[in-house]
C-alpha cells in the first residue's frame, strides 16, 4: 500500500514563474455579461457604458447664498461710503417659484439655492446691505415686526455674481460618466442628480468556492480534534475576497478527499460559475486527486508556481455539462486550486486571483487610503480656516510622487466630487502652496485608482466617443482658452482646442476633426434666419456660449468680419444683438434653450441640432485639435490617444469599433492630419 501510494505521488518538477502564472490565469475567460440595476443597488458596481447628462444641473438660475437679487447694473459704483439704494419688492425662497420681477431700481430678498426671479442677474450678499426702511406704522424700522422697504447696497456686481446658471453644475449633453467607473456615493449622487433611476453595468463573475479535505469542519458545527478536524478557514476568507474584488461568491459544500465526489461536486460548480476555486489538494500527495480530476475533465495549465507560501496552485478549464444538478451549458469554467493552509491560499488569492476578478468585474486596483503628492500648480489661499481642497491626482509613472491639481466647481457642483480623488487639508497658517510642493492627499476611499490620462478644453461629441476607447481617463470640460492656459502651466497631459484661440502654447498637435457651427434655431427655421445679420437686425433672442468656448471665438470672429464690412465696430454690432451676454456652458445646451422656447437662436453644432430635432443655419467649418504638452508625448496613454486619432474618419479597426466619426453630421478629419 506504501509502495502504491509514493508510485502516485505527484511532483513538482518544474515550478512556474510568478509571471508565468499570472500569464496563465490572464488567458482565462471569467467575464459576465454586462446587467442593469436599479440606481440604489449600483454602489460599488462598474459603468457598463457612457452616461451623458439628459437634463442640467441646475435647471434653473440660482442664488448661492442669501442676500437680494438685484439686476447688476443697478448697483454700479456702490461702495461703503455712497451705497446704492434700491426697492424691495418682495422675497423668493427655495423650492418656491418667484412670485416677483425685479424692475430698475429694486431688489428681492432671496434664499441659497432659491429661483433667480424676472428681471435679475446677480446676488448681493446680506453682510454687505442694510435695512433703510421699515413698514410699521411707528415709523421705527428697528421695531420688533416691521419689514424693510428700501435695501442699502454697499457693494457693486456684475451679472452671475453669486448666481449658478442652469447647467452650471453640469449641463444636458455632457459626458457625466465615462464607462469603467465604479460608482461610489458621489458618482451615485451626480447619478441621482440627474434622474437616472438606473444604469448599465458590468456583470458581477459568479466564483464557486469549494473547500476539500476530510478533516474540514463548517464553523458553528461541532468540532472533534482527537479525529484531526479542524474549522474551514478558506471558504468564508475567499468568499469576502472575492466579494471585495467585485465577484459573487458561492459556497459549495465539503469535498472529501474521493475522486468522484471531486469531480461531481467541481463540475456543477463550473456549470453555474464563471470560476471555481477550490482550496486543498493541490500537494504532491497520492490522496490529493484535484489535479487528475482537471487533467481528465479539462485543461491543466499550471501546477505550482515559484512562491513562498504558495507553491501548490494550480490553473486550468473545467468543461462544462454533464452535472445532474445543473444540466447542459456549453464551454468552459476557468479553475484556480489554492493551497489549504489559509495564509498560503489568501496569499496567492490576493496576488494572482483577485486582480483577474476584479479586470472581469471592471473594478479598478486598490490603492493606499493616503498618498503624498506634488502640487502641479501653485494654489493660493488666505482665509485664514482650515481648507478642505477637492484635488485630482495623475501618476505620470516617471518614479516621482503623482501630480496633484486642485478640482473645485464650489460647494453646490457634485461633479466636484466626481473628478476629485481625494482631498488635500490645507493649515489655516498656509496662504500659498508653491508648484512641486508635496502634500499629503486623503483618498476618498483605498481604491481610488488615478486617472490614466488627464485632458482638458473644449467639449465635444466626437471627444465623448474618443474617451471611451481609452482607459480610465479624466476630462475637465473647461473651454478652449482654459485649457490652453493649464497645458501651459503643466497641469494636464492634452488639451482639445477648437477654432482661433489667441494663445501660442508649446505643445503637440496630436489632431483631430472638423466640425460644422452655426446657429440652431427651431425646427423649420420659422423666423427665417440665414446668417448672423438676423441677430443684429432682427428682434431675435440669442443663447451664446462663454468666452472659453471655441465657438464663441468663432463667433466674435464672425462678427468681426461682419463689422468691418459695415464699417462699424463689433460692440456697436454686439449691443444691438439681444441674449448675446446670455451664456450656457455645454454644447447640447443652446440647443435645448432654443427647444424649450427660451431662445430664438443659439449657438451650436450642425451633429446636435438635427440629433434633437432642430434646425440649423450654417456659418463654417471649425477645426478641433488634440494637443499633448511636449514632455508627455511618450506616455503610454498619450501614445494610446495619438493612435486612436490616426483611425479618424476610417473603417472599423481591428477591434471592429466603428469610426469615431461615423454618423456625426458636419464631421470630417482634419486635412491637415491627411497622408
Amino acid at each position: 500500500m506504501g509502495g502504491e501510494l509514493m508510485s502516485d505521488r505527484k511532483e513538482f518538477r518544474d515550478l512556474a514563474t510568478p509571471e508565468a502564472a499570472r500569464a496563465a490565469i490572464d488567458s482565462l475567460d471569467l467575464s459576465p455579461a454586462p446587467e442593469t440595476v436599479p440606481l440604489e443597488d449600483a454602489r460599488g458596481r462598474v459603468l457598463a457604458e457612457r452616461v451623458d447628462a439628459a437634463i442640467d444641473v441646475p435647471g434653473f438660475d440660482r442664488a448661492s447664498m442669501d442676500g437680494y437679487a438685484v439686476r447688476a447694473r443697478d448697483t454700479f459704483g456702490a461702495d461703503e461710503v455712497d451705497p446704492a439704494e434700491l426697492d424691495l419688492v418682495g422675497a423668493v425662497h427655495a423650492g418656491a417659484a418667484p412670485d416677483v420681477t425685479v424692475e430698475p431700481g429694486t431688489c428681492a430678498e432671496i434664499s441659497t439655492g432659491a429661483v433667480m426671479p424676472d428681471g435679475t442677474d446677480a446676488v448681493v450678499m446680506v453682510e454687505r446691505t442694510d435695512e433703510v426702511g421699515g413698514g410699521a406704522d411707528d415709523g421705527d424700522p428697528d421695531a420688533e415686526g416691521d419689514a424693510p422697504d428700501r435695501i442699502a447696497v454697499r457693494t457693486a456686481v456684475a451679472p452671475g455674481d453669486h448666481v449658478m446658471s442652469a447647467g452650471a453644475d453640469i449641463a444636458a449633453g455632457a459626458r457625466a460618466l465615462g464607462p469603467g467607473t465604479r460608482l461610489t456615493p458621489r458618482e451615485i449622487g451626480l447619478l441621482s442628480a440627474l434622474g437616472v433611476d438606473e444604469v448599465p453595468v458590468a456583470g458581477k463573475p459568479r466564483v464557486g468556492i469549494v473547500s476539500t479535505g476530510d478533516e474540514l469542519v463548517r464553523p458553528g458545527e461541532t468540532l472533534d480534534p482527537s479525529r484531526g478536524e479542524i474549522y474551514d478557514v478558506n471558504s468564508t476568507t475567499i468568499a469576502a475576497g472575492v466579494e471585495e474584488a467585485g465577484g459573487e461568491p458561492v459556497l459549495y459544500p465539503h469535498a472529501g478527499d474521493d475522486y468522484d465526489e471531486m469531480e461531481r461536486l467541481l463540475r456543477r460548480a463550473a456549470d453555474e460559475c464563471d470560476l471555481v476555486l477550490s482550496s486543498g489538494s493541490t500537494s504532491a500527495s497520492a490522496v490529493d486527486v484535484i489535479y487528475r480530476v482537471i487533467e481528465e475533465r479539462g485543461d491543466l495549465l499550471l501546477h505550482g508556481v515559484a512562491v513562498k507560501p504558495g507553491k501548490p496552485m494550480l490553473v486550468g478549464r473545467l468543461d462544462r455539462g454533464g452535472s445532474e444538478e445543473s444540466g447542459d451549458r456549453a464551454g468552459e469554467s476557468a479553475y484556480v486550486g489554492l493551497p489549504g493552509y489559509p495564509v498560503s491560499a489568501l496569499t496567492i488569492f490576493r496576488t494572482f486571483v483577485a486582480p483577474a476578478i476584479r479586470g472581469a468585474a471592471g473594478q479598478p486596483e486598490p490603492a493606499t487610503a493616503t498618498v503624498e503628492g506634488r502640487m502641479a500648480a501653485g494654489e493660493r489661499y488666505g482665509e485664514g480656516r482650515m481648507r478642505l481642497m477637492p484635488v485630482g491626482l495623475l501618476d505620470l509613472d516617471d518614479g516621482d510622487r503623482p501630480l496633484v491639481y486642485p478640482v473645485d466647481k464650489g460647494s453646490g457642483a457634485t461633479t466636484s466630487l466626481v473628478e476629485a480623488d481625494g482631498v488635500v487639508a490645507v493649515d489655516p497658517d498656509t496662504e500659498y502652496l508653491d508648484r512641486g510642493e508635496r502634500v499629503a492627499v486623503q483618498l476618498f476611499s483605498p481604491d481610488v485608482r488615478p486617472p490614466t490620462l488627464l485632458g482638458v478644453g473644449e467639449d465635444d461629441p466626437a471627444l465623448n466617443r474618443l474617451l471611451d476607447r481609452l482607459d480610465s481617463p479624466r476630462y475637465l470640460p473647461v473651454g478652449s482658452r482654459e485649457g490652453l492656459r493649464r497645458l501651459r502651466d503643466g497641469v494636464p497631459d492634452v488639451a482639445v482646442v477648437a477654432g482661433p484661440t489667441g494663445r501660442d502654447v508649446d505643445a503637440v498637435d496630436l489632431g483631430g476633426w472638423t466640425r460644422e457651427w452655426g446657429l440652431v434655431v427651431p425646427e423649420g427655421n420659422p423666423d427665417g434666419v440665414t446668417g448672423l445679420a438676423d441677430l443684429v437686425d432682427g428682434d431675435l433672442r440669442l443663447v451664446n456660449r462663454p468666452t472659453d468656448s471655441g465657438l464663441r471665438r468663432s463667433l466674435d470672429d464672425a462678427l468681426a468680419d461682419l463689422a468691418a464690412e459695415r464699417d462699424e465696430s463689433r460692440r456697436a454690432l454686439t449691443d444691438r444683438i439681444d441674449g448675446y451676454e446670455l451664456t450656457v456652458r455645454a454644447f447640447e445646451s443652446p440647443v435645448r434653450t432654443v427647444l424649450a422656447g427660451d431662445a430664438d437662436a443659439g449657438l451650436g453644432l450642425r451633429e446636435t441640432a438635427e440629433r434633437l430635432g432642430c434646425g440649423f443655419v450654417s456659418l463654417g467649418d471649425q477645426p478641433v485639435s488634440v494637443r499633448a504638452a511636449p514632455d508627455r508625448v511618450e506616455r503610454d496613454a498619450v501614445a494610446e490617444l495619438a493612435d486612436a486619432l490616426d483611425d479618424l474618419g476610417g473603417a472599423a479597426g481591428d477591434d471592429g469599433k466603428p469610426d469615431l466619426l461615423a454618423d456625426l453630421p458636419g464631421y470630417s478629419r482634419n486635412s491637415r492630419n491627411d497622408p
